[in-house]
Formats: C-alpha cells, structure tokens, sequence
C-alpha cells in the first residue's frame, strides 16, 4: 500500500485514550496494517464494537483483571487478542488510561491489499466483501493470534507487526449503530455496534445463541 498524505500516518496514543464510545465510532474508516515476513496486507475498518470494561457485563474485564485480559488494562493503543470457543481468534484495541480496560472489537473490514495473502486463508469467501466479514474473519485473514496480543498499534516503524493509520474517517452521517452482535444478558442492551452504513463488507446482525450452536455455525463459515 502506498499512501503519500497524512492518511498513511500512524494514530497517536492520545487518538486511544478516550472513552470507548469516542474511539469505537472513530475507527471507522482507519487503516489497519499487518506486516509479515509474507508481506503487507492493509485493510479499512467498516465495522466495530465498544466494550467497557468493568462497568460492561458484556466485556471481558468485567469481573476484575486476570491473565487473559491484562492488556486491556495496561496503555491505550495496543492489541487485545483472545481465543475463543477454542476455535478461532478475535482482534481488538485497548482505549482509556492505564488501569481501566476497555477495548473496541474489531467486527470487519475491506481489505486494501494484499489479497494475494488473505485469499489462500479464507477460501470459503465468494467475493473480496466477505474475506474479513465477521472478527473471527478478520482475524484469519490477517493471520493474528496470540503471538500479536500486546503488541503497540501506535508504532510508527513502517515494518512494525500491526499498526492503525489514519486512513479516511467516515463522516458521523455514514455511521449506524446497534446491539452488540451475540451478546446476552445486560451487557445486550447497548447499542455498541457501529459500522458503516452500506457497505458490503459488513457483516449481519445475528443475536446471541448458545456457545454449542455459534461454535458449530462459526466453524462451517470459517472453513
């Protein structure tokens, strides 16, 4: 990806430490970078989730720090990566000050470039909008795990691993937002989801089902 004006620039710290429902709807639009030994894959954001951390029945921090969540609550502008349903990873991005988690899911994107790395991941995709249509997508096509999860998304190195540039944000007029998608319970009632009305690349809304039946559903859409 070649960017020549201030589009092609890294977010600064500052753009993540901000409440989450600031930065969530702000997302949209930037330009997400994973770089490899395989080469460069640059996707734009078109569709997010806000997560609140301890005050958020729906987040991962809710119930306290542990082992898994630590990096949401260390400093805004890193990568939150989890496995889930011991299937597949999801990528998000930490916001707020050191010491309150909160964090955006990273729902879906178009990608830019790189689709000759992203295609042989997701071969199930009828058509470029569906290669990260979904966070478990996402997260496949730009080859994330565990291995990413910490790492600085404010990095201005130019090979760093993973980096969000400004992009093109999408004018407030263009964003939609709804329920959380899959979330039960209180944490379900939150219009958190945001995404950018008519594009493609989002993906549908589906309410919360049980683990068994969203593991089996999400394993047949990913192979």
């Amino acid at each position: 990806m070649r960017v020549t004006d201030s589009a092609g620039e890294a977010l600064p710290r500052e753009f993540f430490d901000r409440p989450v429902l600031e930065v969530a709807p702000d997302l949209l639009g930037r330009t997400l970078v994973r770089t490899s030994p395989e080469g460069v894959i640059a996707l734009r954001l078109t569709e997010v989730e806000a997560y609140a951390g301890e005050q958020d029945p729906g987040s991962h921090a809710y119930r306290g720090r542990t082992a898994r969540n630590a990096v949401m609550f260390g400093p805004p502008g890193h990568a939150y990566v989890y496995f889930t349903y011991g299937m597949w990873y999801c990528l998000n991005l930490v916001c707020r000050e050191e010491g309150r988690a909160s964090g955006v899911l990273l729902r879906a994107g178009e990608v830019l470039s790189g689709h000759e790395q992203v295609r042989p991941r997701r071969t199930s995709a009828r058509r470029d909008a569906e290669l990260a249509r979904g966070p478990a997508r996402l997260a496949t096509a730009l080859d994330v795990d565990r291995a990413l999860n910490g790492t600085d998304v404010c990095d201005p190195a130019p090979r760093a691993e993973l980096r969000v540039l400004r992009g093109r944000p999408v004018p407030r007029s263009r964003v939609s937002s709804g329920p959380r998608t899959g979330v039960s319970g209180p944490g379900g009632v939150h219009p958190w989801r945001f995404w950018v009305e008519g594009d493609p690349t989002v993906s549908p809304y589906r309410p919360h089902r049980s683990r068994r039946r969203e593991a089996l559903d999400t394993g047949r859409a990913r192979s």
